[in-house]
């Protein structure tokens, strides 16, 4: 059982003793894994951690604010604008590995960037148990990371040993508000792996519109606490629809919603039938673009969580 007073204590002591007085960077997606690991090395470090937030034109809505909001004053923090990086890289691309490879490559060039100006020598990520468990290796705590130009930025990841739950009572212990702690997983490659078939900004407005319909929902429900993530899919399928007594030929968006503890597995639970409904009145009436909406009650295994 994990005692967070001492977890903190002694991640505190291992940061110093491995960083010094180096500087250090991380890359803060506002998630609760990368928001935890920031606010935890931070005070072990003071200002010697640089938080870095990238907007990569794929976050949820109203993502950038909130995060902002939420660090700017609480932390060393930086918001580096790369939409157009990014999403002149995904232009055209259909293939979703070759989606997370393209986003990986430019979020390293960017961060490397930052590291440069910074004069960073140690790179804290918010690695957790399920990420190495589900890659089949136990990479070692500390390791180094050679990025694309020649920098080396040795690895630090303080909270690599917990589970999801585990990271959520840290943050609380280390007081970061109760909404930022409980919210739920958000991919690193955000609307990418929620838009099937080709990215364009068109398409990524419309699954970040249905995303935020669904998310409205479900908190008014009261179903945020329990389930483990809850979204949008835009599909790359049309479908025949009516809207005032017009034929129409939009696109159908699948709603994922599932019930996990750590992410390994993932179950569909029972679903209130009026919620559904009513997401799916709302993204037909508020999105013009869409038709059609499903409902996804495969669990994990043999599905995924993400579609993408």
């Amino acid at each position: 059982m994990l005692n967070p007073s001492d977890f903190i204590k002694e991640a505190i002591e291992n940061i110093k003793e491995t960083v010094g007085d180096g500087k250090a960077v991380i890359a803060l997606s506002g998630g609760v894994d990368s928001s935890v690991a920031s606010v935890l090395t931070q005070k072990a470090l003071g200002d010697n951690l640089v938080a870095v937030f990238v907007d990569h034109g794929l976050l949820r809505e109203g993502e950038a604010d909130y995060v902002k909001d939420t660090f700017e004053k609480r932390l060393n923090f930086r918001f580096i604008n790369a939409k157009d990086e990014f999403l002149n890289r995904l232009n055209g691309i259909e293939d979703p590995e070759e989606k997370r490879k393209i986003i990986g490559e430019v979020f390293i060039n960017v961060f490397e960037r930052v590291a440069e100006e910074e004069n960073a020598k140690y790179l804290v990520q918010g690695t957790i148990a399920p990420d190495w468990i589900e890659s089949q290796g136990n990479i070692k705590s500390h390791h180094n990371l050679a990025l694309p130009h020649g920098l080396v930025l040795e690895i630090v990841e303080p909270i690599r040993e917990l589970y999801k739950d585990e990271v959520r009572i840290l943050g609380k212990e280390l007081g970061l508000p109760s909404e930022m702690v409980e919210r739920q997983p958000y991919p690193g490659p955000g609307l990418a792996v929620r838009v099937v078939g080709k990215l364009t900004p068109a398409k990524i407005d419309i699954c970040r519109k249905a995303n935020a319909i669904v998310e409205e929902e479900v908190k008014r429900e009261g179903l945020d606490e329990t389930l483990w993530q809850y979204f949008a899919v835009l599909t790359n399928t049309k479908v025949t629809g009516v809207k005032g007594d017009i034929r129409d030929f939009g696109y159908l968006v699948v709603l994922r919603m599932v019930e996990s503890m750590d992410a390994m597995t993932a179950d569909v639970p029972e679903l209130p039938w009026n919620m559904i409904k009513t997401i799916s009145s709302r993204i037909t009436a508020e999105i013009s673009e869409v038709t059609h909406v499903a409902l996804s009650v495969s669990d994990k295994p043999p599905s995924t969580i993400e579609f993408a």
